[in-house]
């Protein structure tokens, strides 16, 4: 099977190119990049005006699978990826069971490719049934399959578990995917502690929940060697933070998802679960930090956290709901639309921090259009424009709080493994 690919602007950062090239794939494999290919393909795609990239590669999805199922699962989980541009993504270990053996890794990578919609790397557990008292396996686990550890959806709060997790994890050359929450500073809150949660009568969330564990983590990382990457910023300081610990060189990246560079705390307009999530919309001191950290590049990677629940959930008030929105069908257009158009950051920028950064923080020979590697490849019309309409979404999750928004930026074609998976 071959796809020629014309015409379209070629963004590849592992090569710093970002000009308008025709891209052949022939048995899944990129064979050739050059300003004109003249061969007969068996398919033939007409990228003009689009952004041509290394297939997305998001770090942070809840897939819900097994255990939660009527949230989401593997396969409705693939479908969304792969319409929202993503060819691989990391799902969380906080399912029902964890993610902390073998079996459960061998579930979910067995369903992903049965499914073959998007490359689904499971994400281990750091402690057992994420209990935060013994240590997981790590070795066992990355034999499995996983691609990194985390205890997505709380902290290890036993420093001395986390250090000897973080040292395993190093041995193993696995990385660390910390959510940095000071459970015990959270007290019941449910957003950003400050003046909406006063108005709106609701407990708040500091700044300090998310500061004081990230600095802790960094200096465990400084520490053990462990690879750390923090997910899902929401505060000026964490972005402070990674920049000091980067200039020390210590082992660190960082994410930052849509919502907290798209939304602040001003944009919460009533007692709605849809803007719920962990970390909450911060100020917008705060969401311009991120924006001017990810322009910087500071920050390495833009995730999803994509967090699917049931109308029923979301449908409750911001304290009966649970944490979470959904992004995988949305990022690429409140990239576009609120970093790229804004001159934040470039197109090249983009594709580094939705595909190649996110290769390398996993150590994965993704990310990248060179010649010879894997056609994993998603093709972008930046300027088409629509407006956000859940009912739209192929994720069983509908829960965002971005309707009704007028975005630019859809995803026509994903390619995976030289396959067209997805076509708008």
């Amino acid at each position: 099977m071959t796809i020629l690919i014309k015409n379209g602007r070629v963004l590849n950062p592992s090569e710093n190119i970002d000009r308008i090239l025709d891209i052949l794939i022939e048995d899944g494999i990129i064979k050739k990049k050059a300003e004109h290919i003249d061969v007969t393909a068996d398919r033939v795609i007409d990228a003009s005006g689009c952004y041509v990239m290394p297939g997305l590669i998001d770090l942070h999805v809840h897939f819900r699978d097994p255990g939660q199922t009527y949230k989401e699962d593997i396969v409705t989980g693939s479908m969304a990826a792969a319409k929202g541009g993503f060819t691989t993504v990391c799902c969380m270990p906080n399912t029902k069971p964890v993610v902390d053996n073998a079996d459960t890794v061998k579930y979910i990578v067995d369903k992903a490719k049965q499914t073959g919609l998007t490359n689904v790397l499971p994400v281990g557990a750091v402690t057992k049934s994420m209990e935060g008292k013994e240590i997981t396996d790590i070795n066992e686990l990355k034999a499995a399959g996983i691609c990194a550890v985390s205890e997505d959806g709380k902290s290890v709060m036993n420093s001395g578990v986390y250090r000897k997790a973080m040292i395993a994890a190093a041995k193993a050359d696995v990385p660390v995917l910390a959510h940095c929450e000071d459970i015990n500073l959270v007290q019941g809150g449910v957003i950003n502690l400050g003046d909406k949660s006063e108005q709106l009568g609701v407990k708040g969330i500091s700044n300090a929940v998310e500061d004081i564990i990230a600095l802790r983590d960094i200096l465990l990382a400084r520490e053990t060697g462990a690879r750390l990457h923090l997910c899902h910023c929401s505060t000026k300081d964490s972005v402070e933070m990674v920049k000091q610990a980067k200039a020390e060189g210590i082992k660190v990246t960082a994410e930052v998802c849509p919502h907290h560079f798209s939304m602040c705390t001003d944009d919460i307009v009533s007692d709605d679960g849809n803007y719920k999530m962990n970390p909450p919309l911060r100020t917008r001191e705060d969401m311009e930090a991120l924006i001017q950290g990810l322009k910087d590049d500071i920050m390495d990677v833009i995730s999803t956290d994509h967090a699917p629940h049931s109308a029923e959930e979301k449908a409750k008030n911001l304290t009966g709901a649970p944490f979470g929105i959904v992004g995988l069908e949305t990022s690429v257009a409140l990239t576009i639309t609120n970093l790229v158009k804004q001159g934040h950051i470039t197109p090249l920028q983009m594709a580094a921090k939705m595909s190649y950064n996110p290769a390398k923080v996993l150590g994965l020979e993704k990310g990248t259009l060179d010649e010879g590697k894997t056609a994993d490849i998603t093709i972008i019309d930046p300027e088409e424009t629509y407006v956000i309409d859940p009912a739209t979404f192929v994720s069983k999750g509908k829960n965002t709080p971005f309707a009704g928004k007028k975005v630019s930026g859809n995803v026509k074609y994903t390619i995976l493994n030289g396959k067209v998976v997805y076509n708008d």
